[in-house]
């Protein structure tokens, strides 16, 4: 007679030994079912994994990142880490030195030896913003050309959306959003947005893209050059680019801008921001004298739009430090 898996008549020691076996047994062989159940798991989980990192990140060629730098030993190492944290690494990195007084090489030198990606080099002769453009954008290799200055940064996911973005739609040209910081790195509470199609008129009424932000295809447009003027020299190229082709707006916060940093050309007043428009339209573009004038007219009214309309201050408790 059996009764629960044992058996009257036979010693109790002998068979509680037995079945202690047996039930060490099946124990032993659930825990390798699972331990190959979890592993089959593990294994579906990572080639998912894999397969959604390969979907996602989509070889579109490769970017040549434009930064011209002028004594920024400060803040440059924060921008070439915000460069390598790119979720899409298809890169170069131009950094193009107009002859820093401070210890800048020293700084980028490590980064450089220790990525390829990241390219040095410096102008025979300080010679400013534009002509230092200039030279990095000649050296470039990439199909897509972007800018990012060496006091700035940007959001890891700002290389991989925006080319999306592009490819995606077929376009040539595009900007995206971005915010404020202070010279320490902390949020302002600032965002920057902008038209969400910009045409040629559009853009000779002002320069809505942050230069930061800017990303367009060499391929369609070609090697741009632009006049040597100290200011508004990346509204200048947009100008150039805006005749091939429209710009468009990704509407995401993927950079943010370094604002009010201590020898800035973007720390100046009004009257000669007025200046700095003016030999704009009248050297860069080449205009006469009244048409000059009126297009910094038309620059004024719309930089005003766009301060109300595109301009947003949000609580810096609410968006957080970092």
């Amino acid at each position: 007679m059996v009764c629960d898996g044992l058996e009257f008549g036979k010693p109790i020691n002998d068979q509680i030994n037995i079945y202690g076996k047996q039930k060490a047994v099946i124990v032993e062989n659930v825990r390798k079912a699972m331990e190959v159940l979890d592993f089959i798991g593990s294994e579906d989980q990572l080639q998912e994994a894999k397969s959604h990192k390969t979907n996602n990140m989509q070889d579109y060629g490769l970017v040549s990142i434009i930064t011209p730098t002028w004594a920024c030993a400060d803040f440059i190492a924060e921008t070439i880490e915000s460069v390598q944290a790119q979720t899409y690494e298809n890169w170069e990195l131009l950094i193009q030195d107009d002859c820093s007084t401070d210890n800048t090489l020293d700084v980028v030198k490590p980064y450089m030896e220790a990525d390829k990606r990241i390219k040095y080099e410096c102008n025979p002769q300080n010679s400013g913003a534009a002509i230092t453009r200039n030279n990095a954008l000649r050296r470039a290799k990439g199909r897509w050309i972007a800018f990012l200055d060496s006091d700035d940064l940007w959001l890891s996911a700002k290389l991989e959306h925006q080319l999306k973005f592009m490819t995606d739609n077929g376009y040539h040209f595009s900007y995206t959003g971005y915010e404020e910081i202070d010279e320490n790195s902390q949020k302002t509470g600032v965002r920057i947005s902008g038209p969400k199609h910009v045409a040629k008129l559009g853009m000779f009424s002002f320069c809505w893209p942050g230069c930061l932000t800017v990303m367009y295809n060499s391929d369609h447009i070609g090697l741009l050059q632009i006049a040597d003027i100290k200011k508004n020299n990346d509204y200048a190229m947009w100008l150039k680019v805006i005749q091939k082709t429209d710009c468009f707006l990704l509407d995401e916060c993927l950079a943010r801008y370094r604002r009010g940093r201590v020898g800035s050309v973007s720390t100046h007043g009004y009257s000669t921001m007025i200046r700095w428009h003016y030999k704009l339209w009248h050297e860069a573009m080449g205009m006469n004298a009244f048409v000059s004038l009126f297009w910094t007219g038309v620059n004024l009214v719309c930089g005003v739009y766009k301060k109300m309309h595109y301009v947003k201050n949000y609580s810096a408790a609410i968006l957080g430090k970092h």
